[in-house]
């Protein structure tokens, strides 16, 4: 049976993990990194609805008098 020659492993390894290195190192240098958000200082404003102004009363049917 003949021997696996393992001579030209070591070289092939090396290339792939440098060839990795450099295809990682040009994909992440490609990438855009955006700045943080800065929270904006908004000033809250009360929204004045129709209904808050007035007084209601809702009258469910069954709580209406009865009428005989």
């Amino acid at each position: 049976m003949p021997q696996l020659d393992t001579s030209t492993w070591f070289i092939t390894i090396l290339s792939m993990f440098l060839s990795l290195f450099v295809l990682f190192q040009t994909k992440l240098s490609s990438f855009i990194y955006y700045s943080l958000p800065t929270p904006k200082l908004l000033s809250s404003k009360k929204l004045e609805n129709p209904w808050n102004s007035k007084w209601t009363k809702i009258y469910l049917p069954l709580s209406l008098p009865l009428h005989s």
